[in-house]
């Protein structure tokens, strides 16, 4: 595919340098992104590039004009976004060049994720990588012919720089029109082809070759998978924590153990206002690129939550409560859900915000306070942060650790906690993405409910369902269409494959949490919505746009796991689970062809597909339906329930059948029929596989039962 564009003589790298910065009064332009809602598409509204957003103006005027499209495609957080936009989009003279020879259109990939999908695809088949800034040079019909990363003003190192990129496109498009226009055309057939694989079958032995390619990536000394830069990946996290308890292999629950350790220990963990930064650019997690992203923070809270279970070790669940105080001090709306992201750059620093000198501790602290601070989190004169352009460290220090704080040292660590959080407040704070997006929000939702039942806690139990409420009552159009942004009260694009997929999920975890019934029937009305609008009858599997969206020059099929798990794996673990919860065989049927439908892909590198292979082996091993009739408010059935909660048992589905819900729940689990409900008992029924055991009243036994 590189073929296509080597008459350009263009090839282009991420770098990790940039020049100095061209500033021009903000004020003094105005383009049309000043009228959208995207924090990231705002940025660049007084940008002297006449950029557009995404949409049918853009389009109707390259083609009158005879221009082919710039298309930039970032995010708000987004550190070489930023970077390039000071280096290039400020500067009038980079300015005047892309105005003139394109139309230039911006594009906030968390708003449209399935124009990001698209042309990532595009870069990766071109360049062999991709990442953000994401730049694009296509035809006026939307069909790319050149793809980049970020782009340097200038030329330097043998890499060519936009001023002198832009001429020779513009030369291109005068001169070899017919050229490029067959590349494009082929570059957009290659595209269309990765999403026709025929179905096939997993190899049998899918997990054992997926968990030998992971422990051989495994770091054993630092954790984590590869040497740098690292990255949580809590989808093989939550895979090698459930293999273990299917197989009891004690290797794949230390690989799990040590990671969620050292990552906790580290400078990508926010020692003081907690959370976790994007990723570690070194092996150890010291040096973290220091954006938080709202998904992070819920995937990692889920997967210590299951750690603990799995270990009953409180340093896991003290970690998922720290994750849970960030996210509902900083990353919570007034409309009680959640914001996107924050930035890694505060005063155009990376960084800054988080890092310390031991001028300004030994300022604010006491003498003990500073040596504890110095011994305990390795601060030093000369400073630990290194600055990536000279490779030198500068004077400022990123808090880390070695290992645990013992109970003393935590609470002498609290109270110099309570002195530096107020300094570090005052500081210029990064910006924070305000949008709200289904899908990452139905990830938090579901790792608060999931919180709520593992920590017995009803203030996560009120967040989760306050969240929900949200959605459900500000995320659907007239037509009842999930929606997948939020932001000052605007609502728009259609939601995602994702969006379904994860707020499904958020669901049955809340039916989980509270039993209330009008949850799983939503999670049940959702799927069967999405079923009908994104599924490919023809390859099997789901598309990521629906059938009723706007018409790309690709539809988007994928099951790998790139920072959040695909829409198609956590979709097949919600159908599995929807089967079991509502005895409704079709919904496993789908999802087994939607595992058939990528198996070709899973067969040839398992270990990029973890959350395909969790579904897989939820429905490999044989689950548990524990349906528990009784008196809600009665004190035995309270107890059972809290009993479950404390168990992690990943292959299981938990009903509750009350007088009350009797008939709602009839409604979605028809075989909840039979079962009778005792007025002042609780019995438990526990089928495994196929095969069900009678009742249960003794609470002794169902706990052993269980257990």
């Amino acid at each position: 595919m590189k073929k296509l564009c080597l008459f350009l003589s263009i090839s282009m790298l991420i770098l990790t340098s940039c020049s100095g910065e061209d500033k021009v009064n903000k004020k003094k332009y105005t383009n049309k992104l000043i009228d959208e809602k995207s924090p990231y598409l705002l940025q660049h509204a007084h940008n002297p590039v006449d950029w557009y957003p995404w949409g049918k103006e853009a389009f109707e005027k390259a083609k009158k004009e005879d221009k082919p499209i710039f298309l930039s495609i970032g995010y708000a957080t987004c550190h070489w976004c930023h970077v390039m936009e000071r280096e290039s989009f400020e500067n009038e003279n980079v300015a005047k060049e892309l105005n003139k020879a394109f139309i230039c259109i911006k594009v906030d990939r968390e708003e449209r994720p399935d124009i990001d999908s698209i042309y990532m695809d595009v870069c990766q088949m071109m360049t062999g990588s991709g990442g953000w800034p994401l730049t694009i040079i296509m035809t006026p019909d939307k069909k790319p012919f050149f793809a980049a990363t970020y782009i340097p003003r200038e030329s330097r190192l043998g890499r060519m720089g936009l001023l002198d990129l832009i001429p020779k496109i513009e030369d291109g498009w005068k001169n070899s029109r017919k050229k490029i226009l067959k590349s494009a055309d082929e570059i957009t057939g290659a595209l269309n082809s990765m999403s026709k694989l025929p179905p096939q079958k997993l190899n049998s032995d899918i997990i054992k070759i997926a968990l030998e390619r992971m422990k051989r990536s495994f770091d054993a000394e630092d954790g984590g998978f590869g040497r740098a830069p690292k990255f949580p990946s809590p989808h093989k996290l939550i895979f090698l924590l459930n293999n273990y308890y299917y197989t009891k292999d004690v290797q794949t629950l230390e690989m799990v153990k040590t990671t969620l350790t050292k990552m906790r220990l580290g400078g990508v963990f926010d020692q003081l206002g907690y959370g976790f930064h994007r990723y570690s650019t070194d092996k150890k997690w010291l040096l973290p690129h220091f954006e938080k992203m709202l998904y992070d923070q819920a995937m990692l809270s889920s997967a210590y939550l299951d750690t603990y279970q799995a270990t009953k070790d409180p340093f896991f669940a003290n970690i998922a409560e720290e994750i849970f105080t960030y996210v509902l001090r900083d990353m919570t709306a007034p409309e009680k859900a959640f914001y996107s992201a924050e930035d890694a750059d505060s005063d155009g620093e990376e960084g800054k915000y988080y890092i310390w000198s031991e001028g300004e501790l030994a300022k604010t602290l006491t003498g003990d306070e500073f040596n504890l601070v110095k011994e305990l989190f390795h601060t030093s004169a000369g400073g630990n942060f290194m600055d990536e352009a000279s490779g030198r460290t500068t004077g400022e220090n990123i808090l880390y650790l070695n290992q645990a704080l013992s109970l003393k040292q935590k609470k002498e660590f609290g109270v110099i906690r309570e002195k530096l959080m107020p300094i570090r407040i005052k500081r210029v704070h990064p910006l924070k993405d305000t949008k709200i997006l289904t899908d990452w929000n139905g990830l938090m939702i579901a790792s608060f409910a999931k919180g709520a039942r593992v920590l017995n806690s009803e203030r996560y139990k009120k967040v989760a369902i306050f969240a929900m409420d949200f959605i459900l009552k500000n995320m659907f159009d007239k037509e009842n269409h999930l929606m997948h942004r939020y932001r000052d009260g605007d609502v728009a694009v259609y939601g995602k494959l994702d969006d379904y997929a994860f707020i499904v999920n958020a669901l049955l975890e809340l039916y989980q949490t509270t039993f209330d019934v009008v949850y799983l029937s939503k999670a049940s009305e959702l799927t069967d919505f999405a079923l009908k609008h994104f599924r490919d009858s023809k390859h099997g599997g789901l598309f990521l746009t629906a059938d009723y969206d706007e018409k790309l020059i690709s539809r988007p099929k994928d099951a790998y796991d790139g920072a959040i798990p695909s829409g198609n794996s956590f979709f097949t673990l919600n159908l599995l689970r929807l089967a079991k919860l509502t005895g409704n065989e079709v919904y496993e049927e789908e999802a087994e062809k939607i595992i058939n439908a990528f198996a070709g892909m899973v067969n040839r590198a398992p270990e990029s597909f973890a959350q395909m292979l969790i579904a897989y082996q939820f429905a490999s091993n044989n689950s548990r339906e524990i349906m528990i009739t009784g008196n809600q408010g009665l004190k035995n059935t309270k107890d059972v329930i809290k009993y479950i909660n404390t168990q992690f048992i990943p292959n299981s589905v938990v009903l509750l059948k009350t007088k009350k819900n009797g008939t709602a729940l009839a409604k979605v689990a028809k075989f909840s029929k039979v079962y009778s409900v005792e007025k002042d008992d609780v019995q438990v029924f526990i089928c495994t596989g196929q095969s069900c055991a009678p009742p249960i009243s003794e609470i002794e036994t169902i706990m052993e039962k269980i257990k």
